[in-house]
């Protein structure tokens, strides 16, 4: 087995690393929120977690608050286990 064999491409894209590191340690973040945290535009953080939904890594949720549209993000427990080992097969690649 090869020392990056369990570095999952998905999170090579710094947006999508921090949209799961941020998912790992929250239960929900909405739309605005991971935004401001991510410090992107909104395409790029639509484009991004539409990648990572269609892994199944993560759930987008739309609902309505009021009159104003609302997205949340919460992440799967394939996602929460993907990233586990993606960060583990880096700490590994490290330690080397």
């Amino acid at each position: 087995m090869g020392l990056i064999d369990n570095i999952n491409k998905l999170f090579d894209h710094r947006i999508r690393l921090g949209i799961m590191s941020i998912l790992m340690v929250n239960e929900f973040v909405d739309f605005n929120g991971l935004k401001e945290l991510l410090d992107v535009t909104d395409g790029n953080l639509a484009s991004h977690s539409k990648t990572l939904e269609k892994a199944d890594y993560i759930k987008i949720e739309k609902s309505f608050i009021g009159k104003k549209p609302n997205t949340r993000y919460t992440i799967t427990p394939l996602g929460k286990n993907a990233f586990k080992k993606h960060i583990e097969a880096l700490e590994n690649l490290i330690k080397q």
